[in-house]
């Protein structure tokens, strides 16, 4: 029997399914004052979304067309990174926690057919405390024993320790996580050393 067919992965959205930084950079840059590059504005917004916005001095009001910007930006510019389909067909089952609306992540889950590769997405606007605050993770958990937690934040994976799950950050080495992948053709190689 496939091992991976036994696993439930934890998802993060933004930066590890799909790579929604270059959006992010270019709305940003809309609403700056002054010279900044995408690189430093990434930087700021790898961090957090809401930290980008306090770093650069946007008001409340530019926030909310910034967030009307990413609710029109097309679906079919934010790709996913190549190799996770692969992963996400590997392995048994799949959820999601991010801190985007529902309605905003299902958009763009919906426009590349992947609806039916997730059991359950928790959103930003279902209720539960924000990352790193483990709720939203022990919740998914009760319902799906959670194995893996996959992020690119340690701000993902820190609840991911606290429930007991392996953790891997995607594009970042931080310290702190079981392991590190920066492609996901390294998953399976990766995750065989503890299934």
């Amino acid at each position: 029997m496939n091992k991976l067919k036994d696993i439930t992965v934890l998802w993060d959205f933004d930066g590890t399914l799909f790579n929604t930084y270059p959006m992010y950079t270019q709305i940003l840059q809309r609403f700056l004052t002054g010279e900044h590059s995408d690189e430093a504005v990434l930087q700021e917004l790898k961090v957090s979304y809401s930290h980008a916005t306090n770093v650069f001095g946007i008001s409340t009001e530019k926030v909310k067309k910034m967030r009307q910007l990413e609710m029109e930006w097309p679906a079919s510019d934010i790709q996913p990174f190549p190799g996770v389909e692969k992963v996400l067909q590997s392995v048994g089952k799949n959820v999601i926690m991010t801190h985007k609306m529902r309605r905003e992540a299902e958009r763009i889950i919906e426009y590349h057919g992947w609806t039916n590769y997730f059991s359950e997405i928790v959103a930003g606007d279902d209720g539960f405390p924000r990352k790193p605050d483990p709720t939203s993770y022990e919740y998914l958990h009760r319902k799906y024993r959670i194995d893996l937690v996959i992020g690119d934040r340690m701000l993902d994976i820190l609840p991911g320790k606290a429930i007991g799950a392996k953790t891997c950050l995607f594009q970042n080495r931080e310290e702190g996580a079981d392991f590190y992948m920066d492609h996901y053709d390294e998953f399976f190689e990766k995750v065989a050393k503890f299934i």
